[in-house]
């Protein structure tokens, strides 16, 4: 697509905002029910394209893609209409007599840039909230991910008009024509390299961002954890879309005394759950040439303890342990982003701590551990995204808390209600009663001028008063005077 030809979309697009072609709450209503229509009609279709493009099986798609769109799109239509709505807050004494409330309004025409590892599920959600706030949207699919960028992009037309919602195909040129684009908002979902390029291009237009990036996810199995049950669920979250997702335990601390036991259960774990990795169906694959390459290039034979095979004709690596990895190991040099898992052993908790610390923040953190004083010990001296206790991956699929990444693991989350207030602009209004007029803000100054000044908090002081010592209502006395008479 041609730079005029994205221009052109991206100004259909605010012409379509500018006139309030969004602003109606039923019809955001109306569109978020087609989608969910579509969806729930042509859920095989969609496993067809994630399967053509990352090997994934049904079961896989619908899990970890199709059921999480659904579960955004139907807390959007269960929260809009109280999402919309304005808030009511409390006004200053010195502010009498007026209502003081917070509108929640769109930011206009957004960018929405989606990875090839989750091409569903890291594309719609995201949409879903920036229609639910009331914005236009031009979706950028990736060109990694052919056959789900098509089924996308052929499901967006067959619902929204193009000044609505428009999808954009290709490379790095399209991208490089949208980054030159001015938004309102840029949603970004990717790596490291290309968050940086977004960053620096939207800084050129004071253009707000969220950048959902990635990173190495550490995994601590101390010595009190269920050894059986920690092997099964870290195989799972590590073979899931055959680690090419985002929150993947990408390496594990796991202690000495529990070492050998650990191993030789996540090798019985692999062998259940996958059985022959290369054969196997429903295990996928990696998405070209060039990640399997690099994946590859990353297994130390010497250190290999399971698995290390791969079948480049179908571009499957087997989930294969690492053990004695070092920091120094080309493996711990980036995120793997595929089937690969170094285990490094420890026996000092603090040591690990400050490693984790000495390094990018990462965007998730697991812990296996039956230690209360561990697990909280951990969680207060670590800075990561979100993570799981005696589990992994699962926190991401939930509308009921924000996912998103802190440090070089990201910036800014969604899902849910994270989802609505990050495409939403909260504008502050102060409505002022008419019918009368206090003097004493206004020149020249007197002494009750400045005794007004110095007690104008009053009204907050007794508000919070109230509240505390009497369990008022949200507002005192004051406010709700200047509401009403504001009102009228």
């Amino acid at each position: 697509m041609t730079r005029e030809q994205i221009h052109a979309i991206t100004e259909q697009q605010k012409n379509f905002f500018t006139k309030g072609g969004t602003r109606d709450i039923d019809t955001r209503i109306g569109y978020l029910k087609k989608i969910k229509k579509y969806i729930v009609e042509n859920e095989a279709e969609i496993a067809a394209a994630l399967k053509a493009d990352l090997g994934k099986s049904p079961y896989e798609s619908y899990l970890c893609e199709i059921a999480v769109v659904l579960a955004e799109v139907n807390y959007m239509l269960k929260h809009i209409r109280k999402l919309t709505k304005n808030k009511t807050v409390m006004t200053p004494f010195g502010q009498q007599l007026s209502h003081s409330y917070v509108k929640p309004k769109p930011y206009g025409t957004v960018l929405i840039m989606s990875p090839w590892n989750y091409p569903f599920m890291l594309t719609l959600p995201p949409l879903i909230d920036a229609i639910s706030a009331g914005n236009t949207c031009v979706v950028k699919m990736s060109a990694y991910s052919p056959a789900t960028s098509a089924y996308v992009k052929k499901m967006l037309e067959s619902i929204f008009p193009k000044e609505y919602v428009s999808v954009i195909t290709g490379g790095r040129e399209e991208n490089q024509y949208l980054l030159d684009e001015k938004f309102d908002y840029i949603f970004f979902t990717g790596s490291k390299t290309v968050g940086r390029l977004v960053a620096e291009k939207a800084a050129k237009t004071l253009t707000p961002v969220t950048l959902e990036l990635g990173g190495k996810s550490p995994t601590i199995v101390d010595e009190t954890a269920k050894v059986k049950i920690a092997a099964r669920r870290l195989v799972f979250g590590k073979g899931f879309n055959v680690g090419q997702t985002c929150v993947a335990p990408d390496y594990v601390y796991i202690h000495k005394d529990i070492k050998d036991e650990f191993l030789a259960c996540v090798k019985e774990e692999i062998t259940r759950q996958f059985g022959d990795c290369l054969h196997n169906e429903d295990y996928g694959s990696m998405i070209n040439d060039k990640h399997f390459n690099r994946v590859c290039g990353l297994i130390d034979p010497a250190k290999v303890v399971h698995g290390g095979k791969s079948d480049p004709t179908t571009r499957k690596i087997q989930l294969t342990i690492m053990d004695n990895v070092t920091r120094d190991d080309a493996v711990m040099q980036e995120e793997i982003f595929g089937p690969v898992l170094p285990f490094i052993e420890y026996d000092d908790l603090d040591k690990v701590i400050a490693e984790i610390n000495a390094h990018d923040k990462p965007l998730a953190l697991y812990v296996f551990s039956e230690n209360k004083k561990t697990i909280e010990k951990i969680h207060n001296e670590c800075s990561f995204g979100g993570g799981c206790v005696n589990e992994t991956d699962i926190h991401v699929i939930t509308t009921a808390m924000g996912f998103g990444g802190v440090g070089e693991s990201g910036m800014g989350q969604y899902h849910g209600k994270c989802g609505f207030d990050t495409f939403t602009h909260y504008t502050s209004i102060v409505d002022k009663a008419t019918w009368i007029d206090l003097g004493q803000r206004y020149q020249p100054y007197t002494k009750l001028n400045i005794w007004f000044s110095r007690n104008m908090n009053f009204g907050s002081t007794l508000h919070t008063t109230l509240k505390t010592d009497y369990k008022a209502a949200p507002n005192s006395f004051f406010d709700l005077i200047g509401f009403y008479i504001g009102k009228k």
